[in-house]
C-alpha cells in the first residue's frame, strides 16, 4: 500500500490505478472564473534566468534519495507562486469545474494520528510508520476526516491532493507544476550551498523560520514554532525572491518523475527529469519533519510518492513561463 519515504508522506499505491476524473456542474460564472485565474498568475513572482548549483553532496543529507551529485543547472526565466495553493484557491477551482479529487473518489486519505481526537475510531495504520492512519472521509475539504473542515483554514495550503489533482488544477489555471530544478532555484532564493532559504542555520538566533516538528517525534510537539498541523501559506518571512514556506509546512509536488540517479544524467539546461517512472518528485518537507528521522526540510533534499497518493501534509504551487529577451536567458548554442 505504500511507496518509498512513507515517514515523510506515505504513498497509497492503489492497485486499481488512478481514480477517474469526475467533473460536476460548474458553480461559477465565466467572469468569476477569469478573475480567479488572473489572481493566481498576478500573485506570482519573477525568477530570473541563470545558473545555480542544484543538489547536495554533504554527509548530513540522504545519498539514497539521489540528492547528489551537486551540479550546475541553467534555467530560463519563469514565474512562480509566492505561496502554495490555498484552500480558498482550490475551492475556486472546484466551484468552477465541479472537480472531484482522487481522495474523494477513493473515499480516504492519510492523516497524521496526532491530529485525530483521542476518541477517534480505530483506523488502519501504515506498518512501518504507524503515525500515519488511513482515514475514511479524509480529503481536502475534511483534512482530518468527516468530523473536520477547512472553514477556518481558507489561507492554509490545500492538502490531500494527489499529483494528478495538482496537475488538473494547473491545467485549469493555465499554468503548470514546476520542474524540480525550477522549484529548487526559486526555493533557494539565490543562496547556493545553503540548506535553508535564509542560510545555513535552522533557527538563527533562536528564531523559528519554518513550520516543522518541535520536540520528540511523534509523541510530543512543543509547538515552539506556533503550529501543530499546517500554518497559513504565507506564514513566516519570505525568502529573497518573495516565496513563503519553501521548507516545512507541506511537501510540494513537482512535475518530474523521481529517480535516485536523476542528477547523474541530468541535462545542464532546463532539465525536466526522467522520461518515465512510478513516482513523482516532492520537495520542501512538511510540518511533520524532524531531524531524528527525516532531515528533509531543506531546499537541497527530495522525496517522492506515487501520482495518485494524497496525505495531510502534501500540497503544491504553480509556475508559468516568462518571456525575456536578455542574452543570458536564451539557450546556449550547440
Amino acid at each position: 500500500m505504500t511507496t518509498a519515504h512513507a515517514c515523510c508522506a506515505p504513498g497509497a499505491g492503489h492497485d486499481h490505478g488512478p481514480a477517474a476524473i469526475v467533473l460536476g456542474a460548474p458553480r461559477l460564472a465565466r467572469d468569476d472564473v477569469a478573475t480567479l485565474r488572473a489572481a493566481l498568475t498576478g500573485a506570482m513572482v519573477d525568477v530570473p534566468g541563470g545558473e545555480f548549483v542544484m543538489g547536495h553532496d554533504g554527509p548530513d543529507g540522504y545519498a539514497s534519495d539521489g540528492e547528489g551529485p551537486a551540479h550546475v543547472v541553467r534555467l530560463r526565466p519563469f514565474r512562480i507562486m509566492r505561496t502554495t495553493v490555498t484552500n480558498a484557491q482550490f475551492a475556486g477551482f472546484v466551484d468552477a469545474t465541479g472537480y472531484r479529487t482522487e481522495a474523494e473518489a477513493y473515499g480516504w486519505s492519510f492523516v497524521f494520528a496526532g491530529l485525530l481526537p483521542d476518541d477517534f475510531p480505530p483506523t488502519r495504520a501504515v506498518a512501518a510508520t504507524p503515525w500515519w492512519r488511513q482515514v475514511e472521509g479524509a480529503d481536502w475539504r475534511h483534512p482530518e476526516g468527516s468530523h473536520s473542515d477547512v472553514g477556518d483554514r481558507a489561507d492554509h495550503p490545500v492538502v490531500h491532493v494527489s499529483w494528478s489533482d495538482a496537475s488538473a488544477f494547473a491545467a485549469w489555471a493555465g499554468v503548470r507544476l514546476p520542474t524540480e530544478a525550477e522549484w529548487e532555484r526559486a526555493a533557494r532564493g539565490g543562496r547556493d550551498g545553503a540548506h535553508y532559504p535564509w542560510g545555513h542555520e535552522r533557527e538563527p538566533g533562536g528564531e523559528h523560520r519554518m513550520n516543522v516538528w518541535q520536540g520528540e517525534f511523534p509523541t510530543r510537539n512543543t509547538l515552539a514554532d506556533g503550529y501543530l498541523g499546517t500554518a497559513p501559506a504565507a506564514a513566516f518571512a519570505p525568502n529573497d525572491l518573495g516565496l513563503h514556506n519553501t521548507t516545512g509546512n507541506v511537501w510540494e509536488w513537482c512535475q518530474d518523475w523521481f529517480a535516485t540517479d536523476a542528477y547523474r544524467s541530468s541535462a545542464g539546461y532546463d532539465p525536466t527529469g526522467p522520461a518515465q517512472g512510478s513516482a513523482r518528485v516532492m520537495r520542501g518537507g512538511s510540518y511533520l519533519c524532524h531531524e531524528s528521522y527525516c532531515f528533509r526540510y531543506r531546499v537541497d533534499s527530495r522525496s517522492s510518492s506515487s501520482p495518485d497518493s494524497s496525505a495531510g501534509n502534501v500540497g503544491f504551487r504553480c509556475v508559468t513561463d516568462a518571456v525575456s529577451c536578455a542574452a543570458d536567458d536564451v539557450a546556449p548554442s550547440v
